[in-house]
């Protein structure tokens, strides 16, 4: 596994905040309850996502050694009146403008407290890549409009994705995350609209003592193939495993157990 660029994720978090904005201006009644994230209504999400970024922003440029709560960040909830998807836009671009610009002043090496053990600035460029990369898929769905993402951040999700499940499971900050172990069960997915340069295929491994994963070409006990965009969010828990294009070879339900007890995300 080789990360992007650091660069290439601040252009992606500015990409993806304009395409966020986007939908906010959509016309899309910001009322509407979110499918995937159905504790939230569309305007929620924005606001949860814009939230993040802010988050971020203060993280990096004060070199935060610990976490900040987010009470202490102005302007971290969004704007006073609800609704105004004027007012939104303005709030998120202006969002997204101060995090992209901390993490390129910041580049990738700074030191900053994470949740993870990766305490850096270029571990928050590649979250909030990924985050706001998921969650606008989850704004595009419950606003009824396409979604697309380039195969290198598709690809990359996957692989952060797997990161975290395997952090996750190997510190037990989630319960469910230890019950992925167990002998002989092995996942393939396998993206099959990609370059072969993209190397766009994962093997995951359920073992006795962790799990692991490598990038790949192998026979698994269970399946995933089909187009990166939708592979990754099946995988995401974003579409079901039976959504237009994915096809699921093997044992549907080793690939079920896992999406069950990787729902932390």
């Amino acid at each position: 596994m080789t990360l992007l660029a650091h660069d290439r994720y601040c252009d992606e978090i500015a990409h993806q905040v304009a395409e966020l904005r986007a939908v906010v201006l959509s016309g899309a009644e910001l009322s509407a309850i979110v499918p995937t994230c159905p504790d939230w209504s569309l305007e929620d999400l924005i606001r949860h996502m814009g939230g993040a970024l802010r988050w971020v922003n203060a993280l990096v440029r004060e070199r935060a050694q610990e976490d900040i709560p987010f009470d202490r960040i102005p302007l971290c909830g969004g704007p006073t009146e609800r609704g105004d998807a004027a007012a939104l836009d303005k709030w998120l671009g202006e969002s997204g403008d101060l995090v992209v610009e901390a993490l390129r002043e910041a580049g990738p090496d700074t030191r900053v407290w994470s949740w993870a053990d990766i305490p850096t600035s270029g571990f928050w460029a590649r979250r909030m890549a990924h985050e706001i990369t998921v969650h606008r898929a989850d704004a595009t769905l419950a606003a009824g409009l396409p979604y697309a993402v380039a195969p290198d951040i598709a690809a990359d999700a996957l692989d952060e994705w797997l990161q975290v499940v395997e952090w996750v499971q190997r510190t037990a900050s989630d319960p469910s995350a230890a019950e992925l172990r167990g002998p002989g069960r092995t996942i393939h997915l396998h993206a099959t609209d990609t370059e072969p340069g993209l190397n766009a295929e994962w093997l995951i491994e359920l073992g006795e003592d962790s799990v692991t994963w490598r990038r790949g070409h192998e026979k698994a006990t269970a399946a995933l193939r089909g187009a990166l965009t939708p592979l990754l969010l099946a995988f995401y828990r974003r579409l079901p495993l039976d959504a237009p294009g994915l096809e699921v070879l093997g044992e549907r339900e080793v690939l079920e157990f896992w999406l069950e007890r990787t729902s932390f995300g």
